[in-house]
């Protein structure tokens, strides 16, 4: 549908309340022939989009064609002159598309167009789409994927929308992302009590194939995933929390779902508070710029600054057994005072290795073993019940390969014996599993990023990822306005050094 700017508003503003004088017969004549609520409800959203298709072409025609004369003078000092014919372009809005004529001025007729008057009052995009169009495209694209977004938009609105075009606006988007969180400050100080929880694990990203690439073929006789086809993200996540003080029987009790008379509902578990979450994709190798442990471990140091300037609070780490994580974390942390947790579930699944070793899976010894180990681990003792298990292979009859595979495992709680001490971490009130970072995980990657089928570049990964993280922490609507003052001020840096007389046209009672 075109606009015509030399249409007169009066012109306009009659077929509105034509329009609107449609709507109320539609509704008396719905209401005498007692139509169904949902079929008056589809022909009113179809109408009503009809009629803010007109009200934003009048809107348009208000603003008038933007002519501002034969010549203007920027503000920088530079003259322009208008060229010889309008110029045209599309605006793609919710109610529908737009065609918009408007005067554009240049330093000559075959020259770039450097000032549009109107484009520049009505604070338009670059693109066809609008920004609200914009804003809902991408919040349904960290969702779900850009074909169904389509599918969702497109018989809702009567539009049509290319995947290309989505895709490119992620990134146009995504582009403002750290501008964003750099000028949001600090987070909310912890309460008095609180904690300050800090975290981080990786999620593997499906990736496209390398024009340069073995064929599968190549790789055939290697189990599991293929060299390349998958790409580390780091997820952090940062909050505080009150202490939430337990026994180690009530977690045995929580894991094993087996009630313990006098145990809290579990409602009673204090939630997180301002939790904060980033991604990133390594663009380079450990210990090179670009490495995505070089994002997210100083911004965690920088989440935990924020939330408690004065150290005042305990910092507790929670993350699995993974050795450049906790290297990472040493090498941006360093003497800052620290509590390091294992995550209890992560060493929960190699415990539950150990007694594999001794007692076959899904047994009732099995059980009876895994929740005596586990209560030990619970109470502290780590090193005394690997030193149990190792003196009990030999007299169960374990294999040379068995006991190779449980010396293994000691080793494994002996290098993190620090991070063990969960009968002190519970007694503070300290949280020991990594759920916050798990789900974390699962809501920022997993969830949209490894549906069946799909496959990612580099660039378009990483602006998925910010802009999940955008949406998951509640800060959509704050990122839009920022990304589109952001928009504007690039677009229109310049601006006549007088303000013309206005060619607004008074709105009609």
């Amino acid at each position: 549908m075109k606009i015509v700017n030399q249409a007169s508003a009066q012109g306009k503003v009659e077929s509105v309340e034509e329009v609107v004088g449609q709507l109320q017969g539609f509704i008396r004549r719905a209401a005498e022939t007692r139509s169904a609520a949902h079929e008056v409800e589809r022909e009113l959203f179809k109408r009503l989009l009809q009629l803010g298709l007109l009200l934003l072409q009048q809107f348009f025609a208000l603003l008038g064609e933007g002519d501002e004369g034969e010549r203007v003078e920027l503000t920088d000092g530079r003259e322009l002159k208008r060229l010889a014919q309008p110029q045209r372009r599309g605006y793609r809005s919710v109610f529908g598309l737009l065609e918009i004529v408007r005067w554009v001025y240049a330093r000559g007729e075959k020259q770039r167009i450097e000032y549009v008057p109107l484009d520049a009052r009505a604070g338009l995009p670059a693109g066809k789409d609008s920004y609200l169009l914009q804003a809902w495209d991408q919040r349904l694209a960290v969702e779900m994927p850009y074909g169904q977004v389509n599918a969702v938009l497109g018989p809702m609105l009567g539009l049509k929308q290319s995947i290309a075009g989505l895709e490119q606006t992620s990134r146009t988007l995504a582009a403002q992302v750290e501008g964003f969180w750099a000028e949001q400050g600090a987070p909310a100080a912890a309460g008095e009590s609180q904690v300050v929880v800090l975290s981080a694990d990786g999620k593997g990203v499906p990736m496209r194939k390398a024009p340069e690439a073995a064929p599968i073929s190549a790789h055939a006789h290697r189990p599991g995933p293929k060299p390349g086809r998958k790409q580390m993200a780091l997820v952090g996540a940062a909050y505080h929390i009150e202490p939430y003080v337990r026994s180690p029987e009530q977690v045995l009790e929580a894991l094993f779902q087996e009630p313990v008379p006098g145990s809290p509902p579990a409602s009673a578990r204090p939630a997180p508070q301002h939790k904060r979450l980033r991604a990133a994709l390594s663009e380079a190798d450990i210990g090179q710029p670009g490495h995505s442990a070089e994002v997210i471990f100083p911004w965690l140091l920088e989440q935990a600054q924020g939330r408690d300037p004065q150290h005042q609070h305990p910092w507790v780490v929670v993350m699995d057994g993974q050795p450049t994580l906790w290297e990472h974390l040493d090498s941006v942390l360093q003497d800052t005072p620290r509590v390091e947790i294992l995550d209890l579930l992560h060493a929960n699944g190699y415990l539950w290795q150990a007694v594999h070793l001794f007692h076959t899976p899904g047994t009732e010894k099995a059980l009876a073993l895994m929740k005596l180990c586990l209560l030990a681990l619970l109470k502290g003792m780590a090193q005394t019940l690997m030193l149990w298990l190792v003196d009990l292979a030999e007299p169960c009859g374990l294999s040379a390969d068995q006991r190779q595979q449980l010396a293994k495992i000691s080793d494994y709680f002996h290098r993190h014996r620090h991070r063990l001490h969960y009968d002190q971490y519970l007694a503070a009130g300290y949280p020991i599993a990594s759920g916050v970072i798990e789900g974390a995980c699962r809501h920022v990657v997993k969830d949209r990023m490894e549906r069946a089928g799909m496959h990612w570049t580099l660039p378009g990964a990483q602006a998925m990822l910010r802009l999940r993280c955008i949406a998951l922490n509640g800060q959509w609507e704050d990122f839009m306005q920022y990304y589109i003052a952001q928009e504007t001020a690039r677009l229109y840096p310049q601006g006549p050094t007088h303000q013309p007389d206005s060619e607004v046209l008074p709105m009609a009672a």
